[in-house]
């Protein structure tokens, strides 16, 4: 039996709209939009959606209503992360949000948000037997995933994300070099049960996860006549190219990163301290290769809702 789904991901930076159609055991996404809406700006830090965050989320929203409408669809999922989870207001947002739209938002925890981004990664990306670092760099939060093809060994959803590092650290621009020392220091404090975790398991690839890492690959590709297609589920990237991208984004202001090919205005605010945190995680542990899925949460999100595999940690058939 056919079936239509809208998955709505209200993300802290990005709301992602994926309209798909499932029919006999396989599912077809069929159209994809995206609102910068940065709910998450001016409040991230204080653990609150500003009012025009809110404004924002709801004109965003109205868009994606009338998207879903002309597909004729009824089962929709929206669903918000760390912004909402965080939040003192999210209940109030949530029921502007159900007034305006008619839409109604689940707040999905950290953990969840990691299992999902992992099932939307393998679902896009053949991750084999060895074992890979998963990185998905949010707004509000940071998902980190060890694990492979057939199990997750270790995952944890960690509030780091991009917006509360440019809010907190981030008041020059070009970033000085005393902030990027202080980044590394927050690092090493934050993020002492990750090192000890590639320590253990001592992943070979680190896997990027949409957003940050997307920008990363379409500056790489532009730069190397690459040519890259929209529905592809993985692009690629070198190890030798992020640090280049890195060096080159850290000693430019916001008007001269807008004008390297492949920067897109969303992303342009929040790649240099994104890449901060890629950069530390590096040099921590000698990664062979990095890859780029374009599947992440909302994939993930669908792959669940039509298609699951066994719960991770079990083998797959």
């Amino acid at each position: 039996m056919q079936q239509k789904f809208a998955i709505i991901d209200l993300g802290t930076n990005t709301f992602h709209l994926l309209i798909a159609t499932y029919n006999d055991g396989r599912y077809t996404i069929s159209h994809r939009e995206r609102a910068a809406v940065k709910i998450g700006l001016g409040g991230i830090n204080q653990d609150i959606i500003q009012e025009e965050g809110i404004a924002r989320a709801i004109e965003a929203l109205k868009i994606f209503r009338t998207i879903i409408d002309h597909h004729a669809i009824t089962k929709i999922y929206a669903f918000g992360t760390s912004a909402f989870r965080n939040a003192s207001n999210s209940s109030d947002v949530k029921e502007k949000i159900k007034l305006a739209t008619n839409i109604d938002v689940n707040i999905i925890s950290g953990d969840e948000e990691a299992e999902f981004i992992y099932k939307g990664v393998r679902a896009g990306l053949d991750l084999g037997t060895d074992t890979s670092l998963i990185i998905d760099i949010g707004g509000g939060s940071v998902e980190f995933i060890i694990g492979n093809r057939d199990d997750i060994f270790w995952k944890t959803s960690i509030e780091i994300g991009a917006q509360r590092l440019l809010e907190k650290f981030q008041k020059h621009d070009p970033i000085s070099p005393t902030e990027i020392k202080e980044l590394n220091h927050y690092f090493e404090s934050s993020l002492q049960e990750l090192i000890l975790s590639i320590q253990k398991f001592n992943p070979s690839t680190l896997v990027g996860s949409s957003g940050t890492f997307d920008t990363l690959s379409d500056i790489y590709c532009i730069r190397n006549s690459i040519l890259i297609k929209e529905e592809d589920a993985e692009t690629p990237l070198t190890l030798a190219s992020f640090y280049s991208i890195y060096q080159e984004l850290i000693i430019k202001n916001r008007d001269e990163r807008l004008l390297i090919p492949g920067m897109i205005e969303m992303r342009v605010d929040m790649i240099v301290v994104a890449c901060c945190l890629i950069r530390f995680i590096l040099e921590k542990h000698p990664f062979k290769t990095v890859r780029v899925s374009t599947y992440a949460l909302k994939e993930g999100v669908l792959e669940n809702m039509t298609a699951p595999y066994p719960s991770p940690n079990t083998n797959r058939p």
